[in-house]
């Protein structure tokens, strides 16, 4: 499998694992229930940026930047995540929050190994000279 047709994989895979976030905030927001309201907050972000992954697995070079956002943006959350597990008023919810960051982590070093720009062989060629 090439790089690209495996980038076009990984994106409909995060995409729809990240659109499946709307069940869960249709659910609390079917009962009412406001006690995660941050949880649900988070996942509506991620909820459309799953939508937006989904959509550029049909051209995947032409959303580079959409792949690195998603790239980053997991290892940023997977360090606040993991600096929360740290904290001995979250000890019981540790476990939870180091597996998240390492599912983030996992995601953020997909993306940038299978999105990585090869460089063209006149480029590199020139900047030889």
């Amino acid at each position: 499998m090439n790089r690209e047709r495996a980038l076009k994989v990984l994106l409909v895979l995060v995409g729809l694992f990240f659109t499946a976030g709307i069940y869960p905030v249709a659910v609390e927001l079917w009962h009412g229930n406001t006690s995660n309201a941050g949880d649900d907050m988070m996942l509506s972000l991620y909820i459309t940026l799953g939508i937006f992954l989904l959509l550029a697995a049909r051209n995947p070079s032409a959303h580079r930047s959409l792949i690195a956002f998603t790239a980053w943006s997991s290892f940023a959350h997977a360090v606040v995540m993991s600096a929360i597990g740290f904290q001995p008023a979250y000890a019981s919810e540790r476990v939870g929050f180091w597996i998240g960051s390492g599912v983030l982590v996992l995601i953020g070093v997909a993306f940038i190994a299978l999105a990585r720009v090869k460089q063209p062989v006149e480029r590199t060629a020139a900047a030889a000279v």
